[in-house]
């Protein structure tokens, strides 16, 4: 666990995770809650949580791919599409973010 506190590319991922997740709940629990059952209230408090992990994760993939000079077609981009798409930022934690985490291991 401390691999994703000590490291720039661990804490995009942790971040990335946080965001999927919150993108999640937003999608199948608090948009149902709120067009079935008529409460929005589920809706404003994750969908502000989704929005802060939301630009956390862009503006640390943005920083992360400098840092790490990824060429931004391959690397950068898919992973900044990524955390639009249901489930895409776990599939790019795992194609992607895991292997580089290994590889910078001190």
């Amino acid at each position: 666990m401390k691999k994703f506190i000590t490291t720039n590319i661990g804490r995009l991922r942790l971040i990335g995770f946080l965001e999927g997740i919150s993108l999640l709940i937003l999608i199948f629990m608090a948009v149902p809650l709120k067009y079935i059952y008529g409460n929005p209230a589920l809706v404003k408090v994750v969908g502000q949580i989704h929005g802060v992990l939301f630009l956390l994760f862009v503006f640390n993939t943005l920083r992360v791919g400098v840092e790490q000079a990824w060429k931004f077609k391959t690397t950068t981009f898919p992973v900044l599409i990524a955390c639009v798409i249901p489930f895409g930022t776990f599939y790019i934690d795992h194609k992607i973010l895991k292997g580089m985490q290994v590889q910078n291991k001190d």
